[in-house]
């Protein structure tokens, strides 16, 4: 009974000792943080963040077809450069027209993204491996 005791007791005061250290050790720091933060995607509502997410998901596809080796890394680089000036000159335009766009308007932005999307694909296609 004696030897119970006194063995829950030295546990229980080694645990105590031991938590703080290993609560520091293991709690992620706000470095840690603001780095994940950049890889998961964060639900902003209905209608918010209009088309973060799709650049997002466009960078992502570009890095992993880097990984793949279809697209080299500057090609990637200037692909995402040339989609968040297509992104912020729509933002701009949008600003300049009060919140909405005309039909005229929307239609050449479409075309401006889908020409950019051509040519994305047929730099992949250019670059990709040979499959046997």
């Amino acid at each position: 009974m004696r030897q119970n005791f006194l063995m829950r007791s030295l546990v229980t005061a080694s645990l105590l000792l031991v938590t703080p250290v290993l609560a520091q050790s293991a709690a992620p720091s706000a470095e840690d943080k603001a780095a994940s933060c950049g890889e998961r995607h964060e639900r902003h509502g209905k209608r918010g963040m209009k088309g973060e997410r799709k650049l997002a998901r466009m960078e992502h596809r570009l890095d992993r077809a880097v990984v793949d080796g279809r697209l080299t890394q500057a090609q990637a680089d200037q692909f995402k450069s040339e989609a968040k000036q297509l992104q912020e000159e729509r933002k701009a335009l949008r600003e300049a027209a009060g919140g909405q766009l005309t039909e005229e308007q929307r239609q050449q932005g479409r075309e401006r993204f889908r020409a950019f999307h051509e040519k994305v694909k047929a730099a992949m296609k250019a670059t990709a491996p040979a499959k046997i």
